[in-house]
């Protein structure tokens, strides 16, 4: 990127409460880099316009909502993954003037269920935006051939299927309500906001199943909690987040991420450890 690069931000709505300053900010201070990271206010259609002025010295930003479909259609590049899964959570400055969209989320899932050790066979996604995506392409990395989701709105999953159709992933699409697949999973991932799969709480849970939530505040939710409480075995949406930001951070620098000193920041800010112990 050259030494004269030294900021970068994330950008999104709302954005005030997002941690991945905590995160880039730690990995700046071990790899004894004088960069700065913001959290920027943007919404969709804001985007192009920041980006457009953003001048030479940005390594790149964070998109997170509702950012991560406008960052992939802004974009003069578009790595695999993010054009697999349809959206876009890292842009980085090219080498041409335009702009690179990269998704870290999918390498964010892959490791935070690789270090649980989960390796699932039936799968639940529970929503359908730009992470209920990335999860879709991380299940197709995985080998998994077929999974369900369960969405707010069936109607309005056209861009999810349309991953599942690059990734060649069987997906059945029902209502959030129906709580009939939940039984047979060993994985269910709620990619939903804060608030929106609380209704599944009181879903009989057993040992055995394994709750992915990408929610992190508060925490735990009463998804993972009820989980947690049936014996069954939670990967905290920290932990993903951990992973995503690590790959950022490797993607702008061009070096490696120092993990332990962002997981060990992220911990004093969170209150607890997202690796499982």
């Amino acid at each position: 990127m050259g030494l004269h690069v030294v900021r970068a931000a994330v950008l999104g709505r709302p954005v005030e409460r997002s941690l991945s300053p905590v995160l880039h900010r730690a990995a700046y201070r071990a790899l004894d880099l004088d960069w700065t990271y913001d959290a920027i206010d943007c919404g969709a259609d804001e985007l192009a316009g920041l980006i457009t002025e953003a001048g030479e010295d940005v390594a790149g930003f964070s998109c997170t909502m509702p950012l991560k479909r406008v960052a992939l259609e802004l974009a003069a590049s578009v790595g695999t993954r993010a054009q697999a899964a349809g959206s876009a959570n890292t842009l980085l400055p090219g080498a041409d003037g335009g702009w690179v969209a990269e998704n870290t989320d999918v390498g964010g899932i892959l490791a935070a269920l690789a270090e649980h050790q989960v390796v699932p066979r039936e799968v639940v996604v529970l929503g359908a935006g730009g992470t209920a995506q990335a999860m879709l392409v991380a299940l197709g990395e995985l080998g998994v051939g077929r999974c369900t989701a369960l969405v707010r709105a069936p109607g309005h999953s056209a861009g999810l299927l349309a991953t599942a159709a690059r990734v060649g992933l069987s997906v059945s699409i029902r209502s959030l309500d129906d709580r009939a697949p939940l039984a047979a999973a060993d994985l269910i991932v709620s990619t939903l906001p804060p608030g929106a799969a609380d209704r599944l709480a009181t879903t009989p849970w057993h040992p055995g199943q394994v709750v992915l939530d990408v929610v992190y505040d508060p925490w735990p939710t009463p998804l993972a909690a009820a989980v947690a409480t049936a014996r069954g075995r939670v990967v905290s949406g920290t932990l993903m987040l951990l992973h995503q930001a690590a790959e950022q951070v490797e993607l702008m620098t061009g070096r490696l991420a120092p993990l332990d000193a962002m997981h060990e920041a992220l911990c004093r800010e969170t209150g607890h450890s997202a690796r499982p112990q």
